[in-house]
């Protein structure tokens, strides 16, 4: 195989993981009301209990900790009403 045509090939398979990493993303995977809604509450939590354990304030790491589970299950309540990807009630926006 000349240099050249292992070029090509490089090219032509950057080409195509380019196209199939936009496809996925196109998809909206993780992208919605609920999704967003559960990693805020958890992210929060998490931040909050870190502090906390910093602070060494162990009532509030485990209320932290509680919390991450609450945005869990916050995530899957607002999937199962149709604010999921694919949901009934969820309105995908155009990607620019």
């Amino acid at each position: 195989m000349s240099i050249e045509s292992t070029n090509h090939v490089t090219k032509a398979s950057a080409g195509k993981a380019a196209e199939a990493s936009h496809d996925s993303d196109s998809d909206g995977h993780g992208n919605s009301p609920a999704a967003w809604t559960a990693v805020v509450i958890m992210l929060v939590a998490f931040a909050v209990g870190t502090i906390a354990f910093c602070a060494d304030v162990p009532i509030v790491v485990w209320i932290a900790a509680g919390f991450i589970v609450i945005g869990a299950l916050v995530g899957l309540v607002l999937k199962k009403m149709g604010y999921g990807v694919g949901g009934a009630r969820y309105v995908p926006k155009a990607h620019q």
